[in-house]
């Protein structure tokens, strides 16, 4: 089996679903269910709470007991109970309940497919993390590509129907055969038994958390409000999906390119030009709230987030046993990709309300402390380099 293939596909299959929720959900409960965007940023921050809760240990215990293709099976089918549980519901009280339940399943998806990369990364099964991560960011552009039509004809309501599709989809992928590596159930003695406190013992593991966490988390205010935002500075409504994927088009470049261009450079200096990519991009939008120039700045997604996603996923590779890669992801994915965006996602609600140019400012209060402390670690790796040549 070509496990490059099938690492490919499973990223596509995922994150053409993730183009669909994570940029138009807020928004599709607001225009379809009829809710504020205060009360669809209460819901979407609880749901992160019950995503970082579901991946810092749901995910890891279950990664100690199932095969990585047998978890991803359980999480896709609970996605799809999960948002079948939509149709019914009307009320704010129906839909938080539906969207806790729904980031249980579906958000661990990203860390076990990330897993399973790093697996088959550290048994030499796949060559390029970032040529099949691509294949992710192809998906996630893609579908905001086709869904910016079907949306422009058909409404709002086709937001629902296509993540349904879509979710289906994946599920029947994951019924198929996998890398062999893939399917067996973990054998790790108890030696290798550790837990979550064991990892920050490992060299700089807290360092590159802290500054991943700040720049993770500063996404909060594009990911929950970027639809709604580009509406009020009157985007033409058919080209808001293509504008959202300015974003995923760049990291796509970035990914497509990363093993070939940045696989000397170190975690630090890549770290460092997320920060700086990230900052430049909130202040541009809050400077000049403009169709143009929200475009421009979307192209520095792929420092702000592929950076520092590939940043960490190197130091991961590099640094991390196998044993305990489960346990660092749901780590990575509660702390960075949940918690700290479910506190900015409240406010970011906050300040879209007074201004919707306040909430991208807001998320300089991550950006810049990060930037000092990339150049903090990256002064640290400078030694080390100095000392080793020595």
């Amino acid at each position: 089996m070509n496990s490059q293939r099938w690492m490919s596909k499973r990223f596509f299959s995922f994150f053409m679903t993730w183009g669909i929720f994570l940029p138009y959900w807020s928004g599709w409960m607001i225009y379809t269910k009829g809710i504020s965007v205060s009360q669809a940023s209460l819901i979407m921050s609880v749901g992160l709470l019950a995503r970082g809760l579901s991946t810092l240990f749901a995910f890891p215990y279950l990664s100690r007991r199932l095969s990585s293709k047998l978890l991803l099976n359980v999480a896709g089918i609970g996605t799809l109970v999960s948002i079948l549980c939509y149709i019914p519901v009307k009320s704010f009280t129906g839909l938080l309940i539906v969207t806790i339940v729904l980031h249980i399943f579906y958000p661990t998806l990203m860390p076990a497919l990330d897993s399973a990369a790093s697996v088959l990364v550290q048994s030499k099964q796949l060559r390029h993390y970032g040529k099949s991560r691509q294949w992710g960011s192809i998906g996630f552009v893609s579908i905001g590509m086709i869904l910016t039509v079907f949306t422009g004809f058909l409404g709002n309501e086709v937001i629902f129907w296509a993540l349904l599709l879509g979710i289906t989809g994946f599920v029947y992928l994951s019924f198929m055969n996998a890398p062999s590596v893939l399917t067996e159930k973990p054998q790790i003695d108890q030696i290798q038994q550790v837990g979550f406190f064991h990892l920050f013992r490992i060299k700089h593991f807290s360092l590159i958390l802290l500054i991943v966490i700040l720049l993770q988390g500063a996404h909060a205010t594009y990911y929950n409000y970027g639809y709604i935002f580009l509406q009020d500075i009157h985007a033409p409504i058919y080209l808001i999906g293509l504008i959202l994927n300015i974003a995923v088009i760049a990291e796509i470049i970035f990914f497509s390119n990363s093993d070939k261009r940045f696989a000397h450079f170190s975690v630090g200096l890549l770290l460092t030009l997320a920060a700086i990519g990230s900052s430049v991009r909130w202040i541009l939008v809050f400077t000049f709230p403009s169709v143009i120039i929200f475009c421009i700045a979307q192209v520095l997604h792929a420092f702000s987030f592929a950076m520092a996603h590939y940043a960490f996923m190197k130091y991961l590779i590099n640094n991390i046993p196998q044993a305990q890669v489960p346990k660092a992801q749901g780590i990575y994915s509660a702390l960075a990709l949940s918690w700290s965006t479910a506190i900015l996602t409240i406010l970011g609600g906050y300040l879209y309300e007074i201004e919707p140019r306040y909430a991208f400012i807001g998320m300089i209060v991550c950006t810049l402390p990060a930037m000092l402390i990339a150049l903090v670690y990256r002064n640290i790796e400078s030694r080390k380099e100095v000392l080793v040549s020595a």
